[in-house]
């Protein structure tokens, strides 16, 4: 099997996704849309970000390489009532079934950055997207202490084996150069990239930091290695300890629930 699938469908996401609603829709918000908008949501999960653009008016493609997740995506915008958006199993390294220049915009928040071949991502994300178009991804930050995801994704790899040879580290769209070069390759002028950093809140009500770390245990994919290889080494409550300690220092919520802010690097694409 694909790694990458296997680490989506490893969990159960939708436990995560769902502290991470209002500010999906805040992203969305900013991004000023405006139908008639053909929108592509790449490494969609269950629609934290293609449920609000639906919502908004846009036709809405979302994209993602675990099956659990689309099946829960579509059964999201059932619900809802969003004829307009549309979940569908695929790869961000080859969207064999997207014609060129099929979508206004194309969006990205925490999804393709996880993709083994950042290249070819770069380049199926330019095009993909319309002459005149936008790309937005969301990226996580390499080291960022501000930012809760990146420090989770650091402490989890102390504790499991090295990577395989060629891994390139999604933590590398958190980083410029890196960001430039690939859409570089892909034809998009240094230029026409912008780069800000930018805040997700996750928002857990009545939920102890405790209880947060242990969603990320038994729901997040590259949480749940790294406790499979904490436990074979008999470092599981260490791991577990310095888990909760971060989100504990990181909580700012009152009244029993945790929220907990993690900062990104937004990028926007001109096309």
């Amino acid at each position: 099997m694909n790694a990458n699938k296997a680490l989506w469908e490893k969990g159960d996401f939708t436990v995560i996704a769902s502290t991470m609603r209002a500010s999906g829709e805040a992203l969305v918000r900013s991004l000023g849309v405006a139908p008639p908008l053909r929108a592509l949501d790449l490494g969609c999960g269950d629609g934290t970000t293609a449920v609000p653009l639906a919502q908004m008016g846009a036709d809405v493609t979302g994209i993602d390489i675990a099956r659990n997740l689309v099946e829960a995506g579509n059964a999201r915008a059932r619900a809802l009532g969003l004829a307009n958006l549309t979940f569908h199993e695929g790869d961000a390294c080859s969207l064999e079934d997207v014609p060129d220049h099929a979508f206004d915009l194309t969006l990205s928040v925490f999804g393709a950055m996880f993709a083994p071949k950042p290249f070819d991502v770069a380049k199926e994300m330019v095009r993909v997207t319309r002459p005149g178009g936008r790309i937005v991804m969301g990226n996580w930050i390499p080291d960022d202490p501000t930012s809760f995801v990146s420090q989770v994704l650091k402490i989890s790899s102390a504790f499991t084996p090295p990577p395989p040879e060629g891994f390139v580290s999604p933590m590398t769209w958190g980083v410029e150069s890196h960001v430039v070069e690939r859409f570089g390759r892909a034809g998009i002028a240094a230029e026409r990239i912008a780069m800000e950093r930018d805040t997700f809140r996750f928002v857990s009500p009545g939920k102890t930091p405790v209880d947060v770390i242990d969603a990320f245990r038994s729901f997040y994919g590259p949480t749940m290695n790294a406790f499979d290889a904490a436990e074979k080494d008999g470092k599981v409550d260490a791991l577990h300890d310095r888990l909760v300690g971060l989100a504990t220092d990181m909580n700012t919520g009152t009244g029993g629930g945790t929220t907990i802010s993690a900062t990104f690097m937004r990028v926007t694409v001109s096309t």
